[in-house]
């Protein structure tokens, strides 16, 4: 037997008490909504993006932009934040 698993198991373990987070990619954005959109939370589980209970939402910089958004998520890579900016949109926090 491995020893891996002849080895009692102890210790913390996070797995319940972690965040969830959502994860989709600029590119996704530019196909599904139109230029000037407010995209937040609302916006994302109405197209379909966001399913399910999440704790937070993370947009990544895959993909190119060509229209001007405006997103309202919690997380943003950098490189996502950069190019909804050169495109000329902006991205910002949730107000609570």
């Amino acid at each position: 037997m491995p020893l891996h698993r002849r080895l009692p198991k102890r210790g913390f373990n996070n797995y319940d008490f972690r965040d969830k987070v959502c994860v989709f990619n600029v590119g996704e954005l530019d196909d599904l909504f139109d230029a000037g959109t407010t995209i937040d939370e609302a916006a994302l589980r109405g197209q379909g993006l966001v399913n399910g209970p999440y704790d937070k939402i993370k947009v990544l910089g895959v993909g190119e932009v060509t229209k001007a958004f405006h997103v309202v998520v919690g997380n943003a890579s950098a490189s996502a934040r950069d190019k909804i900016e050169k495109a000329g949109g902006t991205v910002n926090e949730p107000t609570a």
